[in-house]
This record gives C-alpha cells, structure tokens and sequence, in this order.
C-alpha cells in the first residue's frame, strides 16, 4: 500500500510558497513493540505550523526538512502491537499531514466516535477547544461580570473563548473578525454583545465603540493593531492572554510593538503569554464542563473542511489567510 504524506523541503521566508512543499509517496509503515498503525479519518492544520516551519529556537521543535511534518489527527487503528488498544479503535494523536502514520501507544488517546463525531475531537473538544479554555479561565482569570474581548473570535479558538465567558456570565463579550459575514456569525450564531469587522476602520476606534466602559480581559489571536487597542481600551486591573500574534507569523522584519505599554501602569494591567500544553492538567475538568454545553447546544461550534491529502497544504494556507470559520479540518 503506498503512504502519502507532505514534506517541507526548505524553510520558507514570508509567506510559504508552495515550492517549499511536496506531497510524497511512500510504503505504509509496519508498527513495532508498543505501536500502533493509524489510518487518518482527520487531519488539524493551525496557525502555529507556521513558526515550525522556521529553524528558529521556539517552544516547539521545527519541523525537519525533508521528512513529514506533524499535526493533530484522528483515525482508525488498523494494526496493533500494544496492550490497550485494539485494530478498530479510534485514535487522537500527532503525526498528521499523512495518510497512515506509526505511532508509539503512550502517544495515542482512544476517542469515541459514538460520543461526538470524530472531528470534534481536533477542535471543540480537543486542544482548540481546551486552549480557550485555560487562557480564559485560567490566564485570563477570568470572573463573572468581566467585559471581555477577543481577536480573530471567528477562529476554532475564539469563538469557544466568546461562547465560554458568556456561559460563565460576562457582563459584555466583543469580537473581532475579518469579514462582514463573521461578524454576523458571532453576534446572531454565538451570542457576542457586540463584533466588528476590523477591515472597516481603526481597531481602536471601532473597539471604543463596541466597549464603551472598557475591557477587563483581552484575549489575542492577532496581535498587532489588536493588541495595542486592547491596552487602550483596558480597565483597571485588566488581563490580557496571548495566545497568539496570526497578524506577524509571516513578517520577515520584527513587527513593532504596541506603543501605549505605558497604560499598564496607570490600569495596573497585566500581559501574560501561555501554551496550551502547560495546562492539560485542566482536560478533565474541561471535559466535564464544555461536553455538556456542546451536546445541549448551548456552546455552538462551526468547522471548515477541505478534503483529501493533496489539499492539506492548501487549507493550511487557508488558516493563515483566515479563510476558515471555526476549525479548519482536512478530511481524508
């Protein structure tokens, strides 16, 4: 059986190109002691690949020129040689951007297809959906009454950032979003106060205006304009999460930064940065709170699929240009 996976073939600078790629064939690997064979039902494409693509020091290892990438997927186990888990179970794992991926069983975690679809298990329910909520809740420190704001609130991640703290009783949840028709998406699907389409003016001016009493917790997809806003617009004693800066991945010059850090002091504000894998200590807790509200209805979710292999590419460009409404999926 032939195996197709993506390679990175040079680094790119600025925007990847699709030189910097090829989709390859290879022979299906045999699992050994303590692994499993996958055949890939899913695959997640996210805004942070692009920093693995770059051989600069970071959080995470860059990808290797040369060999398949890594991603989040889900799929069937069609071979086992560990204890645990048997050839039909279903699988969450990391060696994505492949059709059938070996992977050691201490690596992979037994999802239900019967509980939620497959998908679900890439986004809503599993690290997207536990990255909003552990940077609100927890880096934010969020509490009932804040008046909350988030960027890029029509990604996999904000839109669950928005629909928690309202659930959790913010007194004022805003938005931001690339497109008329997102903003009609938050504000009318997912129950936003207030959005803005930041491509129609200022991000200042129009978050003024949306948040006439200021902000208590900023949480950040974009950076940028977004994020010197959010300063501008904190109340006393406000929290910023950053979670990422989408608006700078592809800059081949540092990005300025924001130019009112002075307000921190005069709100006694704070900047704080986290990763979703410092935090997987809150899964349980996660699952046990978010589950409910994304079976009853409560807490909505959209995702954007593209299919087959020879698109991941392309829906990962997609990400990055913000074509996705929710979770950008490729499904193979």
């Amino acid at each position: 059986m032939i195996n197709r996976e993506w390679h990175l073939l040079s680094r790119p600078v600025g925007w990847p190109k699709p030189e910097d790629f090829a989709l390859v064939e290879a022979e299906v690997p045999t699992p050994g002691e303590g692994q499993v064979l996958v055949r890939n039902e899913y695959l997640s494409v996210d805004p942070y690949m692009r920093g693995r693509m770059s051989a600069a020091k970071s959080y995470a290892a860059p990808y290797e020129l040369g060999k398949a990438m890594q991603g989040g997927a889900v799929g069937e186990v069609v071979e086992s040689r560990a204890e645990g888990i048997a050839a039909g179970d279903h699988v969450l794992h990391f060696s994505g951007w492949r059709e059938y991926a070996v992977v050691d069983a201490k690596n992979a975690v037994k999802v239900d297809p019967e509980a939620a679809p497959l998908s679900t298990y890439l986004g809503v329910l599993g690290m997207t959906g536990l990255t909003a909520y552990a940077g609100l809740l927890r880096t934010a420190a969020f509490k009932e009454g804040d008046s909350v704001f988030v960027s890029g609130a029509a990604g996999a991640v904000g839109s669950q950032v928005g629909q928690i703290a309202r659930l959790k009783g913010a007194s004022r949840v805003i938005g931001s979003a690339g497109s008329d028709e997102k903003v009609k998406l938050l504000v009318e699907e997912y129950g936003f106060n207030a959005a803005f389409n930041y491509k129609n003016g200022p991000v200042s001016e129009q978050l003024r205006e949306a948040a006439p009493d200021g902000v208590d917790v900023y949480f950040d997809n974009v950076g940028g304009d977004h994020l010197e806003a959010a300063i501008g617009s904190l109340n006393q004693g406000g929290r910023i999460a950053v979670c990422g800066m989408i608006s700078a991945y592809n800059d081949t010059e540092p990005a300025p930064g924001p130019r009112n850090l002075i307000r921190l002091i005069q709100t006694r504000g704070r900047i704080e940065g986290f990763l979703v894998a410092d935090h997987y200590d809150l899964q349980p807790q996660f699952v046990q709170e978010v589950g409910p509200w994304v079976r009853s209805g409560e807490l909505k979710y959209r995702e954007t699929v593209v299919e087959g292999i020879e698109n991941n590419l392309e829906a990962f460009l997609g990400v990055l240009r913000g074509d996705n409404t929710g979770k950008m999926i490729v499904k193979l």
